[in-house]
């Protein structure tokens, strides 16, 4: 979605995408990084787009999938209900949520049962401005549990917090528009995939 398109970065690199491949390139790493981030998408287009060609066939030859995905789902149910935010809405949805990222990860692995998937988790954009709407927090880690949970039924999946990294803090971390993160958050989250990384890279190594 527009986190992975890079979406607030005021230098226009790209966001976490474009932070990590300029690290590769800075310590002389031959990764080939492709974005096919997309403003607003939700879990059901991401999965319609994953039967496109240059996806698809990008997907074949990835040894790395980074997904961010859902906010848009969240936000869709957000918008229907502000006046009145309760759970329920929320656990409806999440459980169809559920269902598609089960769809998206069966997906991928139909194309390249070999890549290693990592499913980067939710941040709560509206604790600063609705920090005593308590649900909004709930809803956020209800989902990033969901996320988690589905993470670990597959061998090739690993699921990245990174609401830790957006709360209780004093740095400004989100853009203008108060949703998306801005440059000091794009580093935080790839500094934090990066670390994700290399803990695999460790892993295999150790293994082979």
């Amino acid at each position: 979605d527009s986190l992975t398109e890079g979406i607030g970065d005021e230098t226009k690199s790209g966001g976490y995408v474009g932070i990590l491949n300029h690290t590769f390139e800075d310590n002389n790493l031959k990764i080939t990084v492709e974005n096919f981030g997309k403003k607003g998408n939700r879990t059901d287009q991401l999965l319609k787009r994953l039967e496109k060609e240059d996806v698809a066939s990008a997907i074949k030859e990835a040894d790395i999938v980074l997904i961010t995905i859902g906010a848009n789902d969240i936000m869709n149910v957000l918008k229907s209900n502000f006046m009145n935010v309760t759970m329920e809405p929320f656990q409806e949805e999440r459980v169809k949520y559920i269902e598609r990222l089960e769809a998206i990860f069966n997906k991928i692995n139909d194309l390249n049962p070999d890549t290693q998937i990592y499913l980067i988790g939710f941040y709560n954009p509206f604790e600063r401005h609705f920090g005593e709407i308590k649900e909004l927090g709930m809803i956020i880690d209800n989902w990033n549990d969901a996320g988690k949970t589905i993470a670990e039924e597959y061998n090739n999946v690993r699921y990245i917090p990174t609401k830790d990294l957006f709360s209780n803090t004093n740095m400004d971390l989100l853009a203008e528009d108060e949703f998306h993160p801005n440059t000091s958050g794009y580093k935080m989250m790839a500094q934090r995939v990066l670390e994700y990384l290399k803990e695999s890279n460790e892993k295999t190594e150790i293994n082979t």
